[in-house]
């Protein structure tokens, strides 16, 4: 097939007709298939089934310090726990406080008491007038209505294939309203780039203008390798103990996508005086988290090495999809000259770009042949792609025969949608 740019308006014209064939045939099936969030599939979800028989009067209620966890205490988790959580982020336990099974809420807990309290003695962010946030873009979805939420000006900021654009970010942390920034450092959300090591330490070494400026590090998919050979990424946290900087970045991970989305494990990791803060806050807020549900996830993981065995059961399962979206993506669009991709090595997402102005007609389509995709633009603040170029697929929910002719109708509607494009210009 011939780059679409290079046709003349009769071939264009021609292809068009084709495709609205090919396209009516596809509607007519009458299809319901949903991509438009990163779940795991229910093959991922039996892995963990034998986690539910952990707990149990046979093998007793007890943590490793003698402490029952039917009963109430233990403001920030088992210390197995933690020492597990510890060892996946190369920290150590006490700077981990274990919440209950959603790493957004202990964000959102953060920004909120942030913006209304203050982080370690600051004036809370609601009182200095306009504050705003950088978001490094195409980027998730949740975080920006969370800073949305509370009325926080979002920037943008361009993702290059190292992380974000830093000559970008030193300039706008001169401004003292710029309060913190987003980041997904591994296998980030929805392009799949881990930060390199020099995106890192230039993070860590920077000077904000503002004190209580705090990177929200959102290190969810630190685990979620495809293949053995995962990308790396460098800890952040010696880097900013060696600049003086260790109270600016705030961790967060958990087991949602290790073990059930519904009922994992979630973590806040910082410097001591972050903890120290955010446990103040916790006293007043929660006697403990759910303590029964972490004795679960140490008793079936055990340890470090437990985890990384399980995650290679994943990696079996998702590597297929992945690789049915990325084969479908080189057969069908390689060559046309409207679309680019990633090609992740983890997470749970691929990052299309379709030609400019033409993301919002592609999922149109897709919605109205029964296929759910992710909002387009919603990998940008406010909803808005100032190109409206970028789709996020999520390929672990579908069964992978699903996802194959998914895929066929992405493919198509892209090109569909590009076509009108050049046809109107």
């Amino acid at each position: 097939m011939s780059r679409l740019r290079d046709m003349t308006k009769e071939q264009l014209q021609q292809r068009e007709i084709t495709l609205r064939q090919q396209y009516a045939n596809y509607k007519s099936q009458g299809l319901q298939l949903d991509m438009s969030r990163g779940k795991p599939g229910v093959q991922q979800l039996d892995l963990t089934l034998n986690m539910l028989d952990c707990v149990n009067a046979r093998d007793g209620y007890r943590a490793q310090n003698g402490l029952d966890v039917r009963n109430y205490g233990l403001l920030d988790g088992l210390p197995e726990i933690k020492q597990l959580f510890a060892d996946i982020l190369g920290l150590t336990p006490e700077q981990v406080i274990v919440g209950g099974n959603s790493s957004l809420n202990m964000m959102f807990d953060y920004i909120s008491t942030a913006y209304s309290r203050g982080v370690c003695g600051h004036t809370p962010w609601c009182q200095q007038g306009e504050v705003k946030f950088l978001c490094p873009v195409p980027g998730y979805d949740r975080h920006f209505a969370v800073t949305q939420y509370f009325g926080i000006r979002m920037i943008p900021v361009e993702m290059t294939p190292y992380g974000p654009d830093m000559d970008k970010i030193e300039q706008l942390i001169t401004d003292p309203q710029v309060k913190g920034m987003w980041c997904v450092p591994m296998y980030s959300n929805p392009d799949g780039i881990t930060y390199s090591d020099d995106t890192v330490r230039r993070l860590a070494a920077m000077k904000p203008a503002a004190p209580d400026f705090r990177i929200i590090w959102d290190n969810a998919y630190c685990l979620h390798h495809l293949t053995d050979e995962g990308d790396t990424l460098l800890n952040i946290y010696p880097e900013l103990v060696k600049n003086g900087n260790e109270d600016m970045v705030v961790e967060f991970t958990s087991t949602s996508k290790i073990s059930f989305p519904g009922s994992g494990v979630a973590v806040l990791a910082a410097s001591p005086n972050n903890v120290a803060d955010v446990k103040k806050r916790m006293t007043i807020q929660t006697i403990g988290h759910d303590k029964l549900n972490m004795l679960r996830h140490i008793r079936y993981f055990k340890d470090l090495d437990g985890i990384r065995r399980h995650m290679k059961l994943h990696a079996a399962i998702l590597l297929p999809r992945f690789r049915v979206v990325l084969d479908t993506l080189e057969a069908k669009l390689a060559n046309m000259g409207i679309a680019h991709w990633h090609h992740p090595r983890g997470g749970y997402f691929v990052s299309v770009n379709v030609m400019d102005g033409c993301a919002k007609r592609t999922v149109e389509l897709l919605r109205e042949a029964g296929v759910v995709m992710t909002a387009a633009g919603a990998t940008y603040p406010y909803g808005d792609d100032p190109r409206d170029r970028n789709i996020r697929i999520a390929p672990s929910f579908p069964a992978v025969e699903e996802l194959a002719v998914a895929m066929e109708m992405f493919c198509l509607c892209a090109e569909l949608a590009c076509v009108e494009k050049l046809l109107a210009e």
